[in-house]
């Protein structure tokens, strides 16, 4: 979005839904956004927004002149981008969607460094458990775990993943280490409500042989880092990205369950739309990630199968 121009100021007013929200993504004060858009309407003849203290709203004229210039604004950024992507230096905004545990520790380390390398690149990170949904005219990229849920998108593997099920010794020592997926309903275990999908239920298989167990505890969260606190102090098996739990393991202060089961895949992805597929900055920050992944210490090594 080029905010620096009226066409783009006008499309982020309306999506701020707001004066104040405007001037704080702007940085400006709601005044100075009041008279900006009081100058676009006098040059153009017509007021494109009905607005009182807290809230505003398209006129008739302002949905034709909001419509036009999306189509105007998403034309000139694909024209960007089939020139920018001969160049070698990637440049402009880029908009990046991960899961919250895994952005903080990983995702915004590699922008950090991914910022010094290329200058010219401007990123926004934006950390949400909720599952995204694109085409997303707010997110170029986002970090994905696990199946991809459509195959009209582009995705990249920028790391490989499991689901492992841990608890801590003392949680073993006392309540006994389970050896079969049913043993897990006699069991505390930690659940994670983080999306829409049916929580508590956990899938394993071994061989050509699946199933799904319905799991309860005690503890629940929809934040994956308090249920890991919860599991290293002991209050039930968790089932964790292996991202999340590897130098746990290394450490002893976890230990895996039932490594003879498989759980869902949960390799990570770069995805984005087709139409970013020839972007230079998009494949130069997948290609940074994946090389950044790739030499964390924190992560899966080859030859992890069991812990």
């Amino acid at each position: 979005m080029k905010e620096d121009t009226e066409l783009g100021f006008f499309c982020l007013l309306v999506k701020q839904g707001s004066l104040a929200a405007t001037a704080r993504e702007l940085n400006l004060t709601p005044p100075a956004v009041s008279r900006r858009l009081a100058l676009l309407e006098e040059r153009l003849g017509v007021r494109l927004l009905n607005r009182t203290t807290r809230r505003i709203s398209l006129t008739s004229e302002g949905e034709v002149y909001f419509t036009n210039a999306q189509r105007i604004l998403s034309d000139i950024d694909e024209v960007e981008r089939l020139v920018s992507s001969s160049r070698a230096a990637p440049k402009g905004l880029l908009r990046v969607n991960a899961p919250l545990g895994f952005g903080r520790s990983y995702v915004g380390p590699a922008i950090a460094g991914f910022a010094k390398d290329y200058p010219e690149v401007e990123v926004q990170l934006h950390l949400t458990d909720r599952p995204v949904s694109l085409p997303d005219d707010s997110i170029d990229i986002a970090i994905h775990f696990g199946e991809m849920p459509d195959s009209r998108l582009v995705a990249r593997k920028v790391a490989a993943n499991r689901r492992l099920l841990v608890a801590a010794p003392a949680y073993l020592r006392a309540a006994g280490t389970p050896h079969h997926p049913h043993d897990l309903t006699q069991h505390q275990c930690i659940v994670l409500r983080q999306n829409t999908g049916a929580y508590g239920h956990w899938r394993l298989s071994k061989g050509e042989r699946s199933e799904t167990i319905k799991v309860h505890g005690k503890l629940s969260t929809n934040d994956g880092e308090v249920a890991l606190g919860w599991a290293l102090e002991g209050h039930g098996i968790l089932m964790r990205a292996e991202w999340d739990v590897a130098k746990y393991l290394r450490s002893g202060r976890l230990k895996q369950v039932l490594a003879d089961h498989d759980t869902p895949p949960a390799d990570i992805h770069a995805v984005f739309s087709e139409r970013l597929n020839l972007s230079a900055k998009v494949s130069c920050f997948v290609d940074y990630l994946r090389d950044y992944l790739g030499r964390h210490v924190d992560g899966p090594r080859p030859g992890d199968s069991n812990w």
